[in-house]
Formats: structure tokens, sequence, C-alpha cells
């Protein structure tokens, strides 16, 4: 199903209709600030092991929390030093993954070896107001063609996935760029992909 929904200010009606799918173990397409992504409940295994197929990736692969606020980032993770939540405040919501050591709120299921989160506030109505009308983090990872191409027209999302997920929602076109992750549970904050937000900062804070 094709659900179009205002990208600027979302209908609330429509966002209910998406949260019923992602409660009862479905998996939808929706946009962020940077991509149209593949998301689920956090707490729906049957959910998740839908993504890892519709991917063809591992399982034990790490995938994105997309939160809705800082308290969420907070609620989901541990041991963030005071600089970093400046960062936090400063930067987000925006176009970065933040990796930081998993609360023991985080499903087993959903953790890595590693035992850390990355996380995401995007700066996207739909996306934002999704996760706070169902009332806890999406479990999220990027949609790639086989050619590692991001999409960015809804249409032809459909068109290719409408057999595999449950609910695809129309923001319109997007220009589909990945996030910038930054893991801040090294000794030095490592910049592991570079993405649409850029980095300087880093330098500034922690010189």
């Amino acid at each position: 199903m094709l659900l179009s929904v205002n990208p600027i200010n979302p209908q609330q009606r429509l966002l209910d209709r998406a949260v019923s799918v992602l409660k009862n173990d479905g998996v939808i397409i929706y946009p962020t600030d940077t991509v149209y992504g593949l998301g689920c409940s956090i707490f729906s295994k049957k959910a998740m092991a839908r993504i890892c197929m519709i991917k063809n990736r591992d399982p034990k692969k790490p995938m994105t929390f997309i939160c809705s606020s800082e308290r969420q980032i907070q609620e989901y993770t541990q041991g963030i030093p005071t600089p970093v939540f400046k960062i936090i405040r400063r930067y987000l919501p925006g176009p970065y993954t933040f990796i930081f050591n998993a609360a023991k709120l985080v499903p087993q299921m959903m953790l890595t070896k590693r035992k850390t989160l990355g996380c995401r506030w995007p700066d996207h109505a739909i996306a934002v107001n999704l996760v706070e009308t169902l009332g806890h983090p999406i479990l999220s990872t990027s949609l790639l063609t086989s050619d590692e191409i991001l999409y960015d027209d809804p249409t032809s999302i459909h068109d290719k996935f409408k057999k595999q997920v449950d609910l695809v929602i129309d923001g319109g076109t997007i220009f589909a760029e990945h996030s910038t992750i930054v893991d801040f549970t090294t000794p030095t904050p490592e910049v592991v992909r570079q993405g649409k937000g850029e980095t300087s900062w880093l330098e500034e804070i922690f010189i």
C-alpha cells in the first residue's frame, strides 16, 4: 500500500495507520532527512527478520534506532559525556547517526557483540511524528539498490517493494544521501562514514 503523507505537516490519521502496521509486526518504508528507509518496531523480532531478508543482510549487523527527541536518545543509551550532550543539542535533529553504548532497555535481539547503538534524530516531520505516535524508536536501515544506490522516489520504491513490505509512505521525492556516522564509544570520536552531515565541529570540540 502506498500512503501519501504531507512531509511538512503530516496528517495524524495517516500516521496512525502507519503506526498500526508497525504495532502488528509490520515493515514500512518511510522518508527521513537523508534517505528512504526500511523500518519496524524495535520490539518485533519477526519484522526485524523480514528486514534482514529484504536487504539480504546478516541480522547481527547493526541497524539504527530512529528517535524523536534528546530525551529518547538518553533513554536508550548510557554513559554519554557532557560534551556529547552539547553536540546532541546543537546538531540534532539532523543528518547524523551517533553511536553510543546501549542501555539495558534495548532489546537483546537488537544488540551487536559490542552492545552499542546507532541513534538518529532526523530533521523530518514524518519520521519524527511516526516515532512520537508509536511511543518508542523505530528500528531502521537505509534502502539501497543492488548497485548500492539510494532510492529517492517513492513511486519507484512502491513498484519494487510493494510485495515485500506492508506500507510505503510517500513523503515526496528526496535528495537521497547517507547520514554521517560518528562513533562516540571510542577514546576519540571516530567518523565511521562521512555523509550529508559535516564534521569539522569535532575538531573544535575535542581538540
